[in-house]
């Protein structure tokens, strides 16, 4: 049992795009507005992306900090937008923060882990 729900947590990590697209299908299939299956499907992509980002950062640049920059990274961004937040309305609204970070990280991972999949794929030619 175990083996079957890590084997099926690693080909989600590995496939980032892969529940995007399941979770996409699925809500369309419930006849869910299309924005709202976007998002959805953003939503539960988002940590699957997290970790495989790190896991081609470290692979391409021969690193073991992969997670802990991405988390620096992620955090700084989540401070930046809560500052902007806190400017334009003149406080802070912690729901609307972390939906718009936690969408703004996908946009932000989906090209990261298109190149860096790119890059690595590449180098494991070349070194081959």
């Amino acid at each position: 049992m175990f083996q079957t729900v890590s084997g099926v947590l690693i080909t989600l990590c590995v496939l980032p795009f892969l529940p995007f697209v399941l979770v996409y299908a699925i809500s369309a299939l419930r006849k869910e507005p299309k924005k709202q299956s976007f998002q959805r499907a953003m939503d539960f992509t988002t940590p699957f992306l997290i970790f495989a980002v790190s896991a081609l950062y470290n692979y391409v640049f021969h690193s073991s900090i992969g997670f802990y920059a991405l988390l620096l990274i992620l955090l700084i961004i989540l401070g930046l937008l809560g500052s902007a937040q806190n400017r334009k309305r003149g406080r802070v609204e912690p729901g609307r923060l972390a939906r718009g970070f936690w969408r703004m990280s996908f946009l932000l991972l989906a090209p990261c882990y298109i190149l860096l999949g790119i890059f690595g794929f590449i180098m494991h030619i070349v070194n081959s």
